[in-house]
Formats: structure tokens, sequence, C-alpha cells
């Protein structure tokens, strides 16, 4: 009987795609991958090309080489302002409401008494849009009429939160941590659940405090989580634009490279070509961080 079914296991070979599962499989995978081609690449490709030349949308294409590149570093006082902008923004991100994220996901997995009511609450603002978020932000930081300043009781001096450059960019960071905060709880949320609960009670046996038992079992088992977060924070630091722009359409103290983007392909004077050259910097700057993040990532995991 045995020598029978081994017999019949090498008869029978490797199974074979009937040309049905093909058209399937090409539908499938077809679809997706030319709506991916068409919505995503095709533009990209699209705006690289318009960078080297002087098109206004309306008039015939003039190929005009490097020259938007050069203007753009040299000649165009609100870039360098927009770029520490967004480097601020990424900064504040990472280094505070990614942590902060982690520390709620933390003291939640604990099961603190709510937690489910905190998860809720603190998940919340995620299903806004940014747009929205602007919106509200202008509720509370108002000079005249917000709430921050009602508050604090300063209405014969109220301190205008939105309309000062020098610290109008800091409220809005608030207001956008807000939103990133409960995004990164989830995520690690989500995380800590998977932990096997066998590594925590080998390390508090072997004599671990409950720090040392976070940072030296715990969070190494969040590699693949630590890649999700850091590439989705790169990418909301680094694409800000519908929270700016709807506070003051990214002026006064808020540009930003996705505004200034905007500003030149849609704004009075078209300049497609010299706003395609912005939008290319922030794809290579926005690349740079993700691919030099997912190969330390990557080279972290083959040497353990």
């Amino acid at each position: 009987m045995a020598i029978f079914t081994a017999r019949r296991t090498r008869r029978r070979g490797p199974r074979r795609f009937s040309a049905r599962d093909r058209a399937v499989l090409a539908v499938l995978l077809g679809i997706p991958l030319l709506l991916d081609l068409v919505i995503v690449w095709g533009p990209t490709v699209a705006s690289i090309v318009l960078s080297f030349t002087g098109w206004d949308g309306i008039s015939d294409i003039e190929w005009v080489g490097t020259e938007n590149y050069e203007n753009l570093f040299t000649n165009y006082p609100q870039f360098w302002p927009a770029v520490r902008h967004n480097l601020l923004w990424l900064a504040f991100l990472g280094l505070v409401a990614t942590p902060f994220g982690l520390l709620l996901a933390v003291l939640i997995d604990r099961g603190v008494r709510f937690s489910r009511f905190y998860q809720s609450t603190i998940y919340l603002p995620v299903v806004l849009s940014l747009a929205v978020v602007g919106f509200i932000a202008q509720l509370v930081f108002s000079r005249d009429q917000g709430a921050l300043n009602a508050i604090l009781g300063d209405t014969a001096n109220p301190t205008d939160w939105l309309g000062d450059p020098d610290i109008n960019i800091w409220m809005v960071l608030l207001a956008a941590a807000w939103r990133h905060t409960g995004y990164v709880m989830i995520l690690y949320l989500a995380g800590l659940k998977a932990v096997d609960a066998s590594l925590k009670e080998a390390a508090a046996i072997d004599g671990a405090s409950e720090t040392q038992t976070f940072f030296r079992v715990v969070l190494p088992t969040l590699r693949p989580v630590n890649v999700i977060v850091g590439v989705i924070t790169v990418i909301e630091g680094l694409r800000a634009f519908d929270i700016v722009y709807a506070v003051n359409k990214g002026r006064n103290g808020l540009e930003l490279l996705s505004v200034l983007v905007t500003d030149n392909i849609i704004g009075e004077a078209s300049r497609i070509g010299f706003g395609s050259a912005i939008a290319v910097v922030l794809l290579v700057v926005s690349m740079g961080f993700v691919v030099t993040y997912l190969v330390q990532e990557i080279r972290g995991e083959k040497s353990r």
C-alpha cells in the first residue's frame, strides 16, 4: 500500500495551472499593477521629465536642462525654509510623537482599567484627515476666539498662536502629533499582543527588571513593527500638506516642500516644470530616508 501511494505521488508531479487559472491570476495581478503604473509611477516619471523643462501647461514644452534645479537651490528664497520645516516635522514626529505612541501602547498592553476606552479615544484622531485636524487646530489656537486663549484667560493681549511665525509651526506640529500618536499606538499595541509571553517569563526568572525585559527582550521582537512605524513616520513627515494649507495655505512660517509644489504647479503663475523639480527633490529625500532605514533594518535582521 505504501509503495502504491508513493508511486501515485511521484506520478502526479507538480500541479499545472489551467488556462482559466492563468486568466484569473493575470486579472488579479494585472489590474493592481496597471493601476499602480498609471496612478503612481506614471506621474512620477512624468514629473521627473517635466522637471527639466520650462513648461507652463499651455505653451510648448521647452527643454531647459538643470536650470530649474539651479534656480531652486540658489534663487528661490522659500526653498530652504521649507526644507528646514520638513526636517523639523520629521524630527518631531520621530523623536516625540512616535516614542509617546509606544509608551501609550505599553501602558495599555499592561491591562490598565478602562483600557478599551483609552484605546478608542487615543485612536479617534486617526480617522480624521489632516485637513480636518487643521480646522480643529484653528478652533483651539485661534487668536481671538480660540479655546486655548479662552482657557488661559488672556483676552487683553491674546497670543497669536497660528499667526506668529516663530511659534505657529510648533502648534501645528502638536496637532499633527495628536493624530500620529494614535496611529503609532495601535501598530505597537498589535505588535505587543504578538510577543511570546514565555520570553517575558524567562527574562523575569533570570532576574531582569521590567525595564530591562522591555528593552532587551520585547523591543527587539518588535523589529517588523519598527520598520512599518519608521517608514510611516518618514512619509508623514515629508508629505505633510493638508494641515498647513487648512491653517494659512502654508505661508507665514508654515512653508513646506509640498506646499511649494502646489503653489508652483496650480498657482496663479503656473510653472509646472519648476514645481516638478521641487517634487523630484521631495521624492529623492523621501526615498533616501526610507531606503536607508529599510537597509539598516534588513541588515540588523540578518545579523541576528
